[in-house]
Parts: structure tokens; C-alpha cells; sequence
């Protein structure tokens, strides 16, 4: 029996990470020997960080810099694991993230690719802008005061962007993030739910890439209250169905 949940795991989790070619192999050994000297001509509040996109999830092999405390062999961001299976995009430049202490960056992730056009690897850039913020925010203060006449309403300060990208450090803390995500989003407790919103959350986590975990069948079972097979049975009704499957993965 553990041999034949090993096989099916396997069937559902390693299907869209990226095969790694010749030419990919020396592209990552080029961009890892360049993660050190692009870190050191960035602001000390960046880092750079390179992931091999055919060891996902645990992708990261190289990392300059301790923004978000990321160490070689840590895993992808759920954005890369997304992509892994709705396709990667070309280059993803200057949009915000934050952190769960509350820290805001500006993060870019370019998408690498070898002479057949197939990703191999995605090199991202991760700048602490808290500082720059809070100085912004004084000015905004400051010039609004300055400007202000009796009665006037202070000018608001922006609020705090909502993260387009989560930076974890194990592969547990990942799938504990998209299916907290993922039951939310239906917007019942799980003891409640019937058959079609449990469908609808492993959908919703097949489109972000939670099944390229090798331990997510047995994490989302346990999560919605069901059996491991009742997973494999949603993800083969998901298949059939085509649809339902694919349209949360727009």
C-alpha cells in the first residue's frame, strides 16, 4: 500500500516541474556564480536570489543578501509554484511585496531560459523599501501640515498593499499558507462543507501549484477531513471534468 500512494504522489506532484537540459545546467552555474557581485552592487537592504525551476519545490541554489532569511535548498514562493503550472511568465519587474513582519519590498523575478526557449531558472531581486516608506510617509505629513488651513483634514497616509508573493522557509509553512488561502476563499468552515467546495479547494490549490509538494495529498486530506483517496478521487473528477479544473487557472 505505501508503495502505490508513493506512485500516485508522485503521478500528481512532479508532472509540471520544469526538465532540466544541458544548456540549463550552464545557464544556472552562470547566473549562480553572478548572484554574489549583482547583490554586492545593490543597496546593502537587497537580495538576490536564484532558483533551479527543476528542483521545485525546494528550488533556491544560490542567495545573496538576509532580506527575507532565505538559505540555499529552501523552497519556491506559491508566485513560482503557481507558475510552474499556468506557465512561467517572461519577467515579472518592480512589484510590491510584504513580509510577514510587516517589512514592504519591491521584488522582481526574471525568468531564465535555455536555447529551446524552456525555463530553467528564475533569478529574483528582493529590496527592503520599509525605510524609504516611512520616510515618504513623513513627508506626505510634513507637506500636508504645511499646506493645511484651520479645518482642513490631513491628507491619509497609503495604506499597506496587499503581498502578491509569500516568502517561506520549509515547504510545510508554504502548503500551510495556500490552504489557509484556499479554504478562506470558499468562505465556509470545513465541517460544513459539501462535496463541490471541497472540489473547489483542491482545484484552487492544483491551479497554484500545491500538488508539486510530494506531501500535499496527505497535508489537504488531513486539512478538508477526508482520506487520501478522496483527494486522488476530486483530482481525477477535476481531469475528467476539464472546466471546473482549469477555471480558477484562468
Amino acid at each position: 500500500m505505501p508503495d502505490v500512494r508513493r506512485a500516485l504522489d508522485d503521478e500528481f506532484t512532479a508532472a509540471a516541474a520544469p526538465r532540466r537540459t544541458l544548456d540549463g545546467e550552464r545557464l544556472i552555474t552562470v547566473f549562480a556564480r553572478l548572484v554574489e557581485p549583482i547583490g554586492r552592487a545593490l543597496p546593502t537592504s537587497s537580495e538576490v536570489v536564484l532558483h533551479d525551476l527543476s528542483l521545485l519545490p525546494n528550488s533556491i541554489v544560490a542567495v545573496f543578501g538576509d532580506v527575507t532569511g532565505r538559505r540555499h535548498g529552501d523552497p519556491a514562493t506559491d508566485l513560482l509554484l503557481q507558475q510552474a503550472v499556468q506557465g512561467f511568465t517572461e519577467h515579472d519587474l518592480g512589484y510590491e511585496t510584504v513580509l510577514s513582519d510587516g517589512r514592504r519590498m519591491r521584488s522582481s523575478t526574471m525568468i531564465i531560459r535555455d536555447v529551446a526557449g524552456n525555463p530553467v531558472a528564475a533569478l529574483c531581486i528582493n529590496t527592503d523599501i520599509s525605510a524609504w516608506m516611512a520616510i515618504k510617509q513623513i513627508a506626505d505629513v510634513m507637506v500636508s501640515v504645511a499646506g493645511v488651513k484651520e479645518g482642513d483634514r490631513p491628507v491619509a497616509l497609503p495604506a499597506v498593499a496587499e503581498t502578491k508573493e509569500m516568502f517561506v522557509k520549509d515547504v510545510d509553512e508554504l502548503a500551510s499558507y495556500l490552504i489557509h488561502q484556499a479554504v478562506t476563499g470558499v468562505g465556509i468552515p470545513v465541517g460544513q462543507m459539501k462535496k463541490e467546495h471541497k472540489l473547489q479547494v483542491v482545484a484552487e490549490l492544483k491551479a497554484r501549484g500545491l500538488f508539486l509538494l510530494r506531501e500535499a495529498v496527505e497535508m489537504i486530506a488531513e486539512s478538508l477531513e477526508v482520506s487520501r483517496f478522496t483527494i486522488y478521487n476530486y483530482l481525477n473528477e477535476l481531469a475528467s471534468a476539464g472546466e471546473p479544473a482549469t477555471a480558477v487557472e484562468k
